[in-house]
C-alpha cells in the first residue's frame, strides 16, 4: 500500500532536483520535499505497537466483558493509531499555493505570495521538540504584511534531521528553491 507521506517525490534524484524546485508534475498537490527522520518514524511505530496492544485489549474486552468497555478502549486506540499518523504527516510541505507547515496539533498555510523570504540561520533550536535548546541551524520563514514575523520551519536538531546534517541541507535547499521559484513566478 502506497504512503504518499512517507515519500519525497524523487527529492534525491540530482537531475529532478535541477529541473524545477518541485520534482513532479502535479504543482498543486501538497508535497514534502524530504523524508521523514528516524527518529519520528521510530516514535510512530512505538505509537502503532502500543495501539495495538490495547486493540489486542478491548478484544478481549469485547469478548468477556461489556461492549461500552470494550468500545472505551477501542476508541483509546484509534486516538492512538491516529496520533501516530499524525506524527508521521508533520513536517513543512510545499505546492503552488503556498508553504503548509504542519504540527501536532496545528496547521498554518501561508501563500506564495506572503513569503517574504526563507533563509537558513544559525540559531539556538529545540532538540527533539523539548524545552531544552542547543546551538544550530533553522530554516526560518519571514512572513511578508504586517509584523513580516519570522517562523522557524525545520531545524538541524529536529525528530527528521537530528544527526543528518547532509539531509538537513537537502531540505532546507528545496524549500529554499520553492521559495525563489515563488517569488518569480
Amino acid at each position: 500500500m502506497p504512503l504518499p507521506f512517507l515519500t519525497a517525490d524523487r527529492a534525491d534524484d540530482a537531475e529532478a532536483a535541477d529541473d524545477l524546485a518541485l520534482p513532479h508534475d502535479d504543482r498543486d498537490r501538497w508535497r514534502r520535499p524530504y523524508r521523514p527522520g528516524p527518529w519520528r518514524v521510530a516514535a510512530a511505530a512505538l505509537w502503532l505497537l502500543l495501539a495495538s496492544y490495547v486493540l489486542s485489549a478491548a478484544v478481549i474486552i469485547a469478548l468477556a466483558g461489556t461492549a461500552a468497555g470494550a468500545a472505551a478502549v477501542f476508541g483509546a486506540a484509534l486516538l492512538i493509531v491516529a496520533g501516530a499518523l499524525r506524527l508521521l504527516r508533520m513536517g513543512v510541505w510545499v505546492s503552488a499555493r503556498g508553504l503548509r507547515h504542519v504540527g501536532f496539533f496545528v496547521t498554518r498555510t501561508v501563500p506564495g505570495e506572503r513569503v517574504e523570504s526563507v533563509r537558513t540561520v544559525q540559531q539556538p533550536v529545540r532538540w527533539l521538540g523539548l524545552p531544552r535548546t542547543v546551538q544550530g541551524q533553522a530554516l526560518v520563514l519571514v512572513r511578508g504584511g504586517r509584523a513580516g514575523e519570522a517562523v522557524a520551519l525545520l531545524t538541524t536538531h529536529s525528530a527528521d534531521f537530528l544527526a543528518r546534517a547532509e539531509a538537513f541541507d537537502r531540505a532546507a535547499d528545496a524549500v529554499e528553491a520553492w521559495a525563489a521559484e515563488n517569488r518569480r513566478g
